[in-house]
């Protein structure tokens, strides 16, 4: 009985991740261009700017904007976009740790 709950929990787990690898902005991008990238551009400035606002900016969000500028400057919009979007969760992900840590305190 416990053996069948663990490999069901097992099996959902599986199917969840496998759903959310397969799903967000890169799965139905297409190929990168200039208009894709300034898109993830602006979102990833955006949920940057939030994360800033929360005082949870992370440390290397804006290093990777600039060389994505750099690497958008020379043509290469895929190289680009994929550094925008990694900047972008990365101030998705610095804003989630703001929330959840929001009421941290000592262990008491």
């Amino acid at each position: 009985m416990i053996h069948a709950k663990i490999l069901t929990s097992i099996a959902m787990a599986t199917l969840i991740l496998t759903g959310c690898a397969s799903s967000g902005p890169t799965a139905d991008m297409g190929p990168a261009s200039a208009e894709s990238y300034n898109s993830v551009l602006a979102a990833a400035k955006n949920s940057i700017k939030a994360a800033k606002s929360a005082n949870f900016e992370w440390r290397d969000s804006v290093k990777i904007l600039k060389k994505a500028d750099k690497a958008a400057k020379a043509g290469d919009f895929e190289t680009a976009q994929k550094l925008a979007l990694t900047a972008k969760r990365q101030g998705d992900l610095a804003l989630k740790q703001a929330q959840d840590q929001a009421d941290a305190g000592p262990i008491q």
